[in-house]
C-alpha cells in the first residue's frame, strides 16, 4: 500500500555519508579509537517503556555501585553505575521511562537528553517480548536517529509461558542491529548481552552499512526532505530524525535548532508551512505514529509468533490475583492487608519498633551520647558552642541520633518492603486501583508513590513527588504530604495511643481522611492547569529477584544519607539556635492560646512546637501527657487530630524549600497551621456536642 510505510536498507556508501552528516562530532571512526578505561569509560544508556526490566539489566550490570541524582536542570532522578566487560569499561546509565522521542513528560524530555547531550557509545533499548510490536516503533525511532542501538527483548520467559515466540536472528536480520533474547529476573542471556555488547563496539564502525533504512509514505517524505536539507549545523543524531521532530511540532528542537542555524527564522517558517500544509489532511504526528506502527508490525511477521493456545494471562492463578488487585471490590481489601502487615507491623512495629529501640535506646543513649557529652565537656568549655554538638539538642546526639538510630531504620525497612512491592507489580496495579479517586483530588494514579512513601518518611515522600508529570500535581501531593499524611514514626506513635480506643482511632481516621479529600479537592479547583493524562504499563505478577530488591534498596539508602541526613543535622542547629535565642519561649507564648481553644490543657503546646523538630516527638508528647492523666479521652483525639496536621517537621520543610521554592513552602506550612487549629477547634466542638468519646 502506498501509504503503509516503506522498509529498504541504505547501501553502504549512502548511508555512511549521511551518517557522518548526521552525527558529526561523534562519528564511528572516532568511536572505535575509543577503547573505554576507567578515566575515560564508554557511555551505556538504557532505554525503554517502564516495567520493562531496565532496573534489572542495570542492576545486573553495576551491582551495589549504583549513584543516584537529579538529572541537571531537571528534577528527574538518573541513576548511574559502572561496569566492565571484557577489559572495557563502562558508564552504565538507567535513564527514565519513556515511550518515544517526542517527550509528553518530564522523564521522557530527561531521556532524550542523555542521548542527545551525553554522546553515548551504545544504546541498550530494552522491549517486552509479549509487546514486542507495540514497542518496536521506539527501537526506529533510535535508529532513525543514527544512535547505536542494541535491542535488547526482554521477559522472554513470561513470553514463552504464554505461548509465545521470537526469532531474534530474524528480527536482527531485519532491523540490520544486533537483538539479543533475555529473561533478565533469571539472568537468562545476560552474558549473551555482554558478549553482543563488546562485539558491536569492536564493529561500531561497519554498523550504519547494515542499520535498516525506514521510509514513509510519498506524502510524508516529501514533508521531511525539504527541512532535511535545510538542516546545515552538526547535531547528535541525524538530520532526518531533526527534522521530523520539528514537523512534530516539539518546541525544545525547536529552540535547539534556532541556536544552532544561522538562518533558524527561515527554516522554522518553512517548518511550520509544511506542517499546516500536511495538517490539512492529518495531522503529521499521527500520520507518522501511525506509519511506524504499521512498519513494526511488517518487521515482527514471521519473527514473533504465538501458539494455537497459549497459557493465557487471564487464567490460572496469576490471572485470578490481576483480576483481584485491580477490582475496586477486592483491590481494595487486598490494599489494606499489604498496608498493615508491609507498613504497619513491618515498617511502622519491626522498623519503628524493634530495630529503633535497639539503636536509640542501646547503641546512641547507653554509648554513642555519654561518650560525646563526655568528650564535649572534656574539651570543650563553653556550655554554648558544646551544646551545639552535645546534650539534649546537639547536632550529634541529637541531629545523628535521629537520621541514625531512628529514620533510617524506618526509611530503610520502608525501602525493602517498597522495593519487593515495586518489583512484583503491584505497585502498577495500585495506581490503576486509586487513578479514580485521585483524580477528584487533582492527582492520577502515578501519585500513590510518593503517598505511599508518605507512610515512610514525608521528607523523602516530599523528594519523590519530582517524578509527577505536572507542577500542578507536584504541589498538591507535596500539600497533601505536609498535611495530611502522617509519617510512620507519628504513625507509630499515635496509633499506640488510640489503639485501645477503637472509637478514638476511627474518629481520628475520618477526620484525617476528610481533611486530605477536602484539601486536594480544592486544591485541583484552585490551582491553575489541566488535570494530567495518566498511563501506565502493567507488568505481569512475578516473586521479586533477591538481588534486585536487595541493590535497590542498598541504592536509595545511600541516597538517604546523601540528600537526608544533613537536613536532620540542619535541624539540630536551628533548634540550638531557637533555644539559645529565646525563640522557643516566643513560638510557645504563640502557640498556648490557640491550643487552649480546642480545649486542651497549655502544657499541650509543648507537644506541638517539638512536632515541628520532630513528629514523633511531638506525639510522644501527647503520650507523657496522657500517661499522666493530662488528657481526656475527648482531648487525647482532638490533639492527634491538630498535630497531625500541623506543619511538617523541618526535615521536610527544608525538603519542600528546595523542591517548591521557598514561596509555595512557606504558603502550604502557614495552610497547614491554619488547618491544624481550625480543625481541632471544629472537632472539639462536635465531639463534645455528640459525647461519643470521654
Amino acid at each position: 500500500m502506498k501509504d503503509s510505510g516503506k522498509i529498504s536498507r541504505m547501501t553502504g556508501e549512502k548511508q555512511g555519508m549521511k551518517e557522518t552528516q548526521g552525527r558529526s562530532g561523534r562519528g564511528e571512526p572516532g568511536r572505535r579509537a575509543r577503547r573505554g578505561n576507567a578515566d575515560n569509560p564508554l557511555k551505556l544508556a538504557i532505554v525503554g517503556n517502564p516495567n520493562v526490566g531496565k532496573s534489572v539489566i542495570f542492576n545486573n550490570f553495576t551491582g551495589l555501585y549504583v549513584t543516584v541524582s537529579n538529572y541537571p536542570g531537571t528534577t528527574v532522578e538518573v541513576s548511574r553505575g559502572s561496569t566492565r566487560i571484557d577489559g572495557v569499561d563502562f558508564e552504565v546509565i538507567d535513564t527514565p521511562g519513556a515511550y518515544s522521542l517526542l517527550p509528553i513528560t518530564e522523564e521522557e524530555r530527561v531521556t532524550r537528553r542523555v542521548l542527545l547531550e551525553e554522546s553515548v557509545d551504545v544504546v541498550l533499548h530494552v522491549i517486552d517480548a509479549k509487546n514486542v510490536n507495540r514497542m518496536l516503533p521506539f527501537t526506529l525511532q533510535l535508529i532513525e536517529a543514527g544512535l547505536p542501538v542494541l535491542l535488547v527483548v526482554n521477559m522472554a520467559d513470561e513470553a514463552e509461558r504464554l505461548g509465545i515466540e521470537v526469532d531474534a536472528g530474524l528480527l536482527e536480520g531485519r532491523l540490520g542491529v544486533p537483538v539479543v533474547l533475555t529473561a533478565s529476573t533469571l539472568g537468562r542471556g545476560m552474558d549473551t548481552l555482554r558478549r553482543r555488547i563488546v562485539e558491536f563496539i569492536s564493529t561500531s564502525a561497519n554498523r550504519s552499512a547494515n542499520q535498516l533504512r525506514f521510509a514513509y509514505s510519498d506524502r510524508t517524505e516529501k514533508a521531511i526532505a525539504p527541512v532535511e536539507a535545510m538542516l546545515e549545523a552538526d547535531y547528535p543524531i541525524s538530520r532526518r530524525a531533526i527534522a521530523i521532530m520539528l514537523l512534530n511540532g516539539d518546541d525544545e528542537i525547536r529552540a535547539f535548532v534556532s541556536k544552532k542555524e544561522s538562518h533558524a527564522r527561515e527554516l522554522l517558517g518553512r517548518v511550520d508551512e509544511i506542517a499546516r500544509e500536511v495538517g490539512e489532511v492529518t495531522p503529521f504526528a499521527y500520520s507518522i505514529a501511525m506509519e511506524r506502527q504499521a512498519a513494526a508490525v511488517a518487521l515482527v511477521k514471521g519473527a514473533v509468533t504465538s501458539n494455537a493456545h497459549p497459557r493465557s494471562a487471564s487464567t490460572g492463578f496469576s490471572g485470578l490475583l490481576n483480576r483481584l488487585t485491580m477490582n475496586p471490590l477486592t483491590g481494595i481489601p487486598i490494599l489494606i492487608l499489604v498496608l498493615y502487615f508491609g507498613l504497619y507491623r513491618f515498617v511502622g512495629g519491626f522498623g519503628a519498633g524493634t530495630v529503633v529501640d535497639f539503636l536509640e535506646t542501646v547503641v546512641f543513649e547507653r554509648w554513642v551520647n555519654p561518650f560525646v557529652d563526655n568528650l564535649v565537656r572534656a574539651f570543650i568549655p563553653y556550655e554554648a558552642i558544646g551544646s551545639l554538638l552535645a546534650g539534649d539538642y546537639g547536632v550529634i546526639t541529637l541531629g545523628l541520633r535521629y537520621a541514625v538510630a531512628i529514620v533510617f531504620p524506618i526509611v530503610g525497612s520502608f525501602f525493602l518492603v517498597f522495593s519487593i512491592i515495586e518489583d512484583s507489580g503491584y505497585l502498577p496495579r495500585l495506581a490503576m486501583l486509586v487513578d479514580r479517586v485521585f483524580k477528584v483530588i487533582g492527582l492520577t494514579g502515578r501519585s500513590v508513590i510518593p503517598i505511599t512513601l508518605g507512610f515512610g518518611c514525608g521528607t523523602m515522600a516530599t523528594l519523590v513527588t519530582r517524578t509527577l508529570e505536572t507542577r500542578r500535581e507536584r504541589v498538591i501531593a507535596t500539600l497533601l504530604l505536609a498535611l495530611a499524611i502522617p509519617c510512620s514514626a507519628q504513625l507509630g506513635v499515635i496509633m499506640g495511643l488510640l489503639a485501645t480506643r477503637p472509637v478514638a482511632l476511627l474518629t481520628w481516621m475520618i477526620f484525617i481522611g476528610v481533611a486530605f479529600v477536602v484539601t486536594g479537592r480544592l486544591a485541583a479547583i484552585l490551582l491553575p492547569g489541566e488535570s494530567p493524562s495518566f498511563y501506565m504499563e502493567l507488568p505481569p505478577l512475578r516473586l521479586p529477584s533477591v538481588s534486585n530488591v536487595v541493590s535497590k534498596t542498598v541504592a536509595r539508602m545511600k541516597w538517604y544519607f546523601l540528600e537526608i541526613v544533613p537536613i536532620f543535622v540542619l535541624a539540630s542547629v536551628l533548634i540550638w539556635f531557637g533555644k539559645l535565642t529565646g525563640l522557643f519561649d516566643a513560638a510557645m507564648r504563640l502557640i498556648k492560646p490557640l491550643v487552649v481553644a480546642m480545649g486542651l490543657p497549655p502544657e499541650t503546646a509543648v507537644a506541638f512546637l517539638f512536632g515541628f523538630f520532630r513528629r514523633d516527638y511531638g506525639a510522644a508528647g501527647l503520650y507523657d501527657l496522657a500517661k499522666a492523666g493530662a488528657l481526656s479521652g475527648r482531648q487525647l483525639v482532638v490533639a492527634s487530630i491538630a498535630l497531625t496536621l500541623f506543619i511538617p517537621c523541618i526535615a521536610q520543610f527544608s525538603v519542600m524549600i528546595k523542591e517548591r521554592g521557598i514561596g509555595v513552602a512557606i504558603l502550604i506550612a502557614a495552610f497547614a497551621f491554619s488547618a491544624a487549629f481550625t480543625v481541632g477547634y471544629i472537632a472539639n466542638l462536635v465531639l463534645g456536642f455528640l459525647g461519643v468519646i470521654g
